[in-house]
């Protein structure tokens, strides 16, 4: 397989993960969010919260970069249930408590108002992305052996069992067992940023294929590790993941008993099937022995709809045509000064 590894890492350390100021500014909002909202529920004489604790991609670390920053971190606020009483003392309903967080977060400073939602609560930032706060409530259960223990659950239509925190573990154990260490490590988060930058990559595929959650789990199930070729694990990824959907389009949570997919025969999982296949047949060029550069730049740039790739090919020469020059990624990988010219020929980018 032509050796794109350091192309395939600059991708996604410039195009992919998101950049620290930007990080920094989405922990500022979070914060801030979280004061409103414990201001805004003392000043109503609504119950304190227990915590906050972010969910999702935000805490998995698998956000992506978004040009509109279209960016949606999920931030849960938990109470005791003891404490989220009706009028009339009895349990607090799921729409009611999504309610009591909604007024409590409003502000005059919002061009949007804060929204109730099938699953949370919804704030706008001007910026174009948006906090999504989820109410829990902690439920002391006791066991069929009698032993006591907690669960929370989240409001949704009403009250059902939900554990993001443990999800966000169940990640965290996957990427440290999976990834390969030394210069591998954290590839197992990498690939599962790259997957569903692939899955974003086109504005018409919005709405339509798998959600990132469900691409995180097929990642879990199909991971293809390799310490020294970043480009080969995600090849080799896409290609597991492919194959495993062939056999079947059913994805479960990783957590609870449930399914994530929507059926046997989930329409955007299919879809995803179906643009995976694609690319993998795409960046069979990189297999032949007489692969080029350019062709190799060409068919990772396809997968991703970018010209990311072709752009880091040196620009032939006017007088010769000769574009035997490296890319700059490559140079660098080298050692060597931008204009130091290198024939690419036999030059061992295979593996």
């Amino acid at each position: 397989m032509f050796d794109c590894n350091d192309e395939v890492r600059s991708f996604h350390d410039k195009k992919v993960a998101l950049p620290t100021a930007e990080q920094t500014e989405m922990r500022g909002r979070r914060d801030a969010n979280r004061d409103r909202l414990k201001l805004g529920l003392k000043n109503a004489g609504d119950p304190k919260p227990i915590g906050c604790h972010s969910q999702g991609s935000y805490a998995m670390k698998t956000m992506i970069q978004h040009p509109q920053k279209d960016y949606d971190i999920d931030d849960g606020v938990y109470f005791k249930k003891e404490s989220l009483e009706g009028p009339n003392g009895g349990d607090m309903s799921a729409r009611r408590a999504k309610e009591m967080v909604c007024d409590a977060l409003r502000d005059e400073r919002f061009s949007k108002a804060p929204e109730v939602r099938a699953n949370c609560v919804r704030v706008y930032y001007n910026e174009g992305y948006h906090i999504d706060v989820p109410v829990y409530r902690r439920v002391k259960k006791t066991t069929w052996f009698g032993d006591e223990k907690e669960v929370f659950e989240v409001a949704s239509g009403d009250w059902k069992e939900s554990d993001p925190r443990a999800v966000t573990k169940w990640f965290e154990e996957e990427n440290k067992a999976q990834s390969p260490a030394d210069e591998g490590a954290d590839q197992f988060r990498r690939v599962t940023r790259h997957l569903k930058a692939f899955a974003r990559s086109r504005e018409s595929w919005s709405g339509r294929t798998a959600s990132g959650f469900i691409i995180s789990k097929l990642v879990q199930e199909c991971f293809r590790p390799n310490a020294r070729r970043e480009d080969k694990a995600l090849y080799d990824t896409m290609v597991s993941i492919r194959d495993r959907l062939n056999g079947s389009l059913v994805v479960n949570h990783p957590i609870l008993d449930a399914p994530l997919t929507n059926g046997s025969e989930d329409g955007k999982v299919k879809f995803f099937r179906e643009k995976l296949t694609e690319v993998i047949d795409n960046l069979g060029v990189l297999f032949a022995s007489d692969c080029s550069a350019e062709q190799a730049m060409k068919a990772w740039g396809k997968t991703y709809a970018t010209d990311f790739f072709v752009d880091l090919l040196p620009e032939q020469s006017e007088e010769t045509g000769d574009d035997s020059v490296v890319s700059t990624v490559t140079i660098l990988k080298e050692g060597r000064q931008p204009d130091e010219a290198v024939d690419k020929q036999g030059g061992g980018r295979y593996a």
